[in-house]
C-alpha cells in the first residue's frame, strides 16, 4: 500500500510533444532539464522524442552526459557552463556546447583538441535578457573568433541562438525588439561567413504564440509537461502530466477555537474533523502555501489548515466523511476535479514550473502511467 506518490503520465508527455509539432515547421527541441522540470529526465526524454522531438535540451553538462550513458543518442544541446568543466567530456560525447563569451570559445577550442575533433557549438546572443550570452556589443568579436575557430577545424557552429524576456506576455513590444536584435545578428554572423543550420529563440510562450519567432528549432519546455506559461485559459491539446497525492494517515474530531500545526495560524471555527496528509516540504510542498494551498479530498476542495510542516499538512474538513486511507490530492490535471499545478501557483504567488519542479528527487515515489519511451 502506498502512502504518498507523484503519478507521471508518459502518454501525456508524448502527446504533447506531437501537438506542438504539428503545429510548427520547425524542429522540437524538448527541454528536460531539473530532471525533466520534477517529472524525470529519463522517462521524459524518451517521451519526448517517441512524440515527435528530434532534440533535447539541458542546463548542465552533468545532464547531457546522463542522457548519453542512458543510451540516447538524439541531439543534446548543454547551455550552462562555468570555467574549468571537463568539456572536452562533452566533446567525446557528441552533446552541443553553448558558447556566449569569447572565454567559454576558448575553453571549447581547448576542449576540441583535447578530444581530438571538432566541438559542436551554438552561439548565444543576449537579445534583452541580460543572463547569459555576449551582448550585441560583443558579437561582432565572438562571431569573428568562432569563424577562425571553426575555419581551423576546431568547432562546428551548429547554431545560433537567444531567449525571450517576455514571450509569456503575447503583444509585448519586447517581443518584437528581441527578434530585431536576434535577427541582426544573424546578419553579422552571416557576413562573418557563419550559417547555422538551427537558428533557435522560441520557447515554451513563443512556440504557442509567435510562429514567426520559430526559425529552424523551437525550444518548449513547460509545455511539453501539459502545463501553460501564458495567461488565460488552458492551450488545446495540453494535457499535464504530473499529479501529486497521498492517502490520510488519520482523521480527529477537535472543538472549535482549536488551533491547528505550527505557531497556530489556523483555528477551527466550530468542532470539526481533521485530515493529516503526510506530505510536507521535505516531499515539495511549498511552505507558502500554508493556509492557502487546495487538495482535494472527500469530493471537495479544501485549503490548507495552518502552516505546511517539513513531512505534512493538516486539512480541515469539517463533517464531512473523511476517514484514514482517503486519498488527498493536491494537484493534477484537473479533469476531476483537483487543482492544477497552476491552481497553486496562483495560490501562493509563483509560477506553475516551481511547483512540480519542486516535487523532483523528493523522497516521494515517482510512478510512471502510459508506455511511450519505453525501454524494450
Amino acid at each position: 500500500m502506498w502512502q504518498a506518490e507523484v503519478r507521471v503520465d508518459l502518454d501525456a508527455i508524448r502527446d504533447n510533444v506531437a501537438t506542438l509539432r504539428a503545429g510548427t515547421t520547425a524542429e522540437v527541441m524538448a527541454v528536460v532539464k531539473a530532471d525533466g522540470y520534477g517529472h524525470g529526465m529519463l522517462p521524459v526524454a524518451r517521451a519526448a522524442l517517441a512524440g515527435g522531438a528530434t532534440w533535447l535540451g539541458v542546463a548542465t553538462l552533468d545532464e547531457a552526459l546522463t542522457l548519453r550513458r542512458a543510451g540516447i543518442t538524439a541531439p543534446v544541446l548543454a547551455w550552462l557552463h562555468s570555467p574549468g568543466l571537463a568539456l572536452h567530456e562533452g566533446v567525446e560525447a557528441d552533446v552541443d556546447l553553448n558558447a556566449g563569451s569569447l572565454e567559454l570559445l576558448g575553453e571549447l577550442v581547448a576542449a576540441a583538441r583535447r578530444a581530438g575533433r571538432a566541438a559542436r557549438v551554438h552561439l548565444k546572443i543576449d537579445t534583452g535578457l541580460a543572463r547569459g550570452g555576449a551582448t550585441p556589443a560583443e558579437w561582432p568579436a565572438l562571431v569573428e573568433a568562432a569563424a577562425k575557430a571553426q575555419a581551423d577545424g576546431d568547432l562546428e557552429i551548429v547554431g545560433v541562438w537567444s531567449h525571450f524576456v517576455r514571450s509569456d506576455e503575447p503583444g509585448h513590444e519586447m517581443i518584437d525588439q528581441q527578434l530585431a536584435v536576434f535577427a541582426e545578428a544573424l546578419a553579422t554572423a552571416e557576413r562573418y561567413g557563419i550559417e547555422p543550420r538551427y537558428r533557435h529563440i522560441a520557447n515554451s510562450a513563443a512556440t504557442l504564440t509567435r510562429p514567426d519567432s520559430h526559425y529552424d528549432l523551437v525550444r518548449p519546455g513547460l509545455a511539453i509537461y501539459g502545463l501553460s506559461p501564458l495567461p488565460g485559459p488552458q492551450p488545446a491539446g495540453l494535457r499535464p502530466a504530473m499529479t501529486a497525492r497521498a492517502r490520510i494517515a488519520l482523521t480527529k474530531r477537535v472543538p472549535g477555537g482549536q488551533g491547528v500545526s505550527y505557531g497556530h495560524a489556523y483555528h477551527t471555527e466550530r468542532e470539526t474533523t481533521l485530515a493529516l496528509v503526510p506530505l510536507g516540504y521535505g516531499d515539495g510542498v511549498p511552505r507558502h502555501a500554508s493556509n492557502v494551498g487546495p487538495v482535494l479530498l472527500g469530493g471537495a476542495v479544501r485549503t490548507i489548515a495552518g502552516r505546511v510542516c517539513m513531512d505534512q499538512i493538516v486539512l480541515d474538513v469539517g463533517d464531512d466523511p473523511v476517514q484514514a486511507g482517503d486519498v488527498a490530492t493536491l494537484f493534477g490535471p484537473g479533469t476531476n476535479g483537483e487543482p492544477t499545478a497552476t491552481d497553486w501557483a496562483d495560490a501562493i504567488g509563483t509560477i506553475n514550473y516551481e511547483i512540480v519542479t519542486r516535487f523532483g528527487g523528493t523522497r516521494v515515489p515517482r510512478v510512471y502511467d502510459g508506455t511511450a519511451g519505453e525501454v524494450a
